[in-house]
């Protein structure tokens, strides 16, 4: 019986403390692709978080913000774009997934195409995490701010169920948007607005 069959997803996201293994970067990245049916994050103390899989739903609402982030790069021509199937290696140590982000080209091209192919040693320029039923907000908040501390100029976290948009910026205090139809990201993202339409 495989991992995923043994648990749950009822009883996620759980927390497994991995102090012990003390995994490598490639072992972390060979676990993640062992175990595709599960969302896996390793924060900076240690612990192992498997995640279910999102609702449809939230997949739909992933998939058009990714369509419009993307749309938006490829006009800009000054960075790459990234879904929640990409991992980053934090410099805290954390690795993480969020589920939309954004790095300079310049910063991505310092790294080796094997830095690239894995969980590349970066955090995004902007990242991007959307809530869905089951994720606690005050989690998603810490990890917004763990995403500040360890280089990202810009950080949205939008929950579709209050309609509200939580913005965080180095050195500024966190904003929230209450059923906003769009958002800029201008400076960090110039010219790039996100039209809440496929998203509420």
């Amino acid at each position: 019986m495989s991992t995923a069959e043994q648990i749950s997803p009822a009883s996620l996201p759980i927390a497994l403390d991995m102090h012990a293994v003390d995994l490598t970067d490639e072992q972390f990245y060979q676990l993640c692709r062992d175990n595709r049916d599960w969302r896996l994050e390793l924060t900076a103390s240690g612990e192992l978080i498997i995640m279910p899989p999102t609702g449809s739903l939230t997949g739909s609402r992933n998939a058009d913000i990714n369509y419009q982030l993307t749309a938006w790069a490829k006009s800009d021509g000054t960075g790459l774009t990234f879904d929640s199937s990409a991992g980053f290696s934090l410099p805290n140590g954390a690795k993480r997934s969020p589920d939309a982000a954004w790095i300079r080209k310049e910063r991505w091209e310092t790294l080796t195409e094997q830095q690239q192919e894995g969980f590349a040693p970066i955090c995004p320029d902007f990242v991007l995490e959307l809530r869905s039923p089951d994720d606690s907000l005050s989690a998603l908040q810490d990890k917004m701010v763990e995403y500040l501390e360890n280089g990202a100029r810009l950080g949205w976290l939008i929950d579709p169920k209050t309609r509200r948009i939580y913005l965080y910026r180095p050195g500024l205090p966190v904003e929230c948007l209450e059923n906003p139809e769009s958002i800029s990201g201008d400076p960090v993202l110039p010219r790039f607005v996100l039209n809440m339409k496929g998203v509420w």
